[in-house]
């Protein structure tokens, strides 16, 4: 072999071993999930909630959510608490209800795969806090889920901006907590979601468009 032929199949090589480290593992199955706000979605909204005994799930949730994890949906909750950030309770606190409510979904066969939480007042730096898209990243490296396959799910602006921003399948808006209100208040920025009554509906909304 020349000096050329020689260098011209070392470059070859080289290229081979780029194209082998970036080409897409078909093999490995990338999950779907729904990510979900907490308050005024999951739960009845109340001001600056703390403690876990006046955690109340909204009627029909469980079975909703049960209905997507039999789907093969991963659910993550994704919740901004101020409360922390403004010094009404601590982190440990807003923990402990997320724990409650977990456990109330397990009863139902609901698991929840992780919580995150923006302790951040909204006029503190954050990284987390919705509307950014930093929990759903997170995840998406943690679980090996697939964004654009997902779903995200609240009652407020902010719950659907953080989906768009992440660049899920659909941001959905629930008209529980502050869902109706929003929708009257953004109705022009609502519409590039999808807006329903409750879980009970966004679970037939995301069943019925697969």
């Amino acid at each position: 072999m020349t000096a050329r032929l020689a260098h011209i199949a070392r470059i070859g090589e080289k290229f081979n071993s780029i194209l082998a480290a970036n080409t897409p593992q078909f093999g490995c199955i990338m999950n779907r999930a729904v990510f979900l706000d907490r308050d005024g979605t999951l739960i009845v909204e109340k001001n600056y909630l703390h403690r876990p005994e006046e955690v109340e799930v909204f009627s029909g949730v469980g079975p909703a959510l049960k209905r997507l994890v039999d789907a093969g949906f991963k659910l993550i909750i994704v919740t901004n608490q101020s409360g922390i950030g403004r010094g009404y309770y601590t982190l440990a606190d807003a923990v402990r209800v997320n724990e409650h409510v977990c456990n109330l979904l397990a009863r139902e066969g609901v698991p929840i795969e992780k919580c995150y939480i923006a302790p951040e007042a909204p006029d503190q730096p954050s990284r987390g806090r919705k509307p950014s898209p930093q929990f759903l990243f997170e995840a998406r490296d943690e679980i090996n889920l697939n964004l654009p396959e997902s779903f995200m799910v609240g009652d407020k602006l902010i719950d659907l901006e953080c989906g768009w921003n992440a660049g899920v399948k659909k941001s959905i808006l629930v008209r529980t907590g502050y869902g109706a209100k929003e929708e009257k208040m953004s109705p022009a920025a609502v519409a590039r979601a999808v807006a329903v009554n409750d879980l009970t509906e966004m679970a037939d909304w995301v069943l019925n468009c697969q």
